[in-house]
C-alpha cells in the first residue's frame, strides 16, 4: 500500500501482515482510494480536502485520513480499538511524519461520545462489511455534533448502505466489491 497522490505520493505505508482478522481488518485497494480521491477532487461537488478537518472512522492502517493530508487537508482524527491498527496506524503516522497534523483516538468509532474539539468537514467511514456498523457510526456522530454544516461522508460498504435521515447521497459508485456513497451533511 502506497499514498497514491498527493505531496505524500508514493510513500509506502507498513504492511498489514496478517492484520487482524477478528477485527475484520481490511485496507482499502489502492485502486479503490485512488477512485475515491478522484471523485473528491473532480466531482461536480466541490473538493472539500484543501485545509479539512478530516474524521477517519474505522481507520485500520490510516491510509485514507493520510492521503487526505497528502492532498491539502489541514488535520486527520483516526478513530479505532483494534490492537492491530494501533500499530499500523503509529507507524504509518510516523513514516508520514504527520504527527502534529494529526490525533488518534482509541475508541469505538460506533460510541463516540459528544466531540469536544472542532467539528469535521470530511469523514471517512469504512467499518467492517456487512455488520451495520456505518449506520450506527452515523448516529454517533449526528448525535454527538461531530459534523460541520456541509461536511461530506465518504463511505465504503459492502452494499449500498441504508441512507440515515438528515443526510443527503450526492453519488454512489460501486468498485469490484466495494460500494462508495458520498454522503452531505446540511447547512
Amino acid at each position: 500500500m502506497r499514498i497514491v497522490g498527493g505531496r505524500l505520493r508514493g510513500l509506502k505505508l507498513a504492511d498489514v501482515g496478517e492484520g487482524d482478522a477478528a477485527a475484520h481488518l481490511r485496507p482499502t485497494s489502492d485502486r479503490v482510494r485512488e477512485s475515491i480521491f478522484n471523485l473528491l477532487i473532480n466531482g461536480t461537488h466541490g473538493n472539500p480536502l484543501p485545509d479539512a478537518r478530516v474524521l477517519d472512522l474505522f481507520a485500520g492502517t490510516g491510509a485514507l485520513g493520510l492521503e487526505a493530508l497528502s492532498r491539502g487537508a489541514a488535520h486527520a482524527t483516526f478513530v479505532d480499538d483494534g490492537k492491530a491498527a494501533q500499530k499500523l496506524l503509529r507507524a504509518n503516522i510516523d513514516k508520514a511524519r504527520a504527527a502534529e497534523l494529526t490525533e488518534h483516538l482509541r475508541s469505538d468509532a460506533t460510541a463516540l461520545g459528544p466531540n469536544t474539539a472542532a467539528p469535521f468537514n470530511v469523514v471517512f467511514l469504512d467499518p467492517p462489511y456487512g455488520k451495520a456498523l456505518g449506520e450506527k457510526a452515523i448516529a454517533a456522530l449526528l448525535k454527538g455534533n461531530w459534523l460541520a454544516p456541509k461536511a461530506m461522508i465518504i463511505w465504503e460498504e459492502g452494499r449500498p448502505p441504508a441512507l440515515p435521515a438528515g443526510l443527503t447521497q450526492i453519488d454512489r459508485r460501486r468498485y469490484g466489491d466495494t460500494f462508495v456513497t458520498l454522503l452531505r451533511q446540511p447547512e
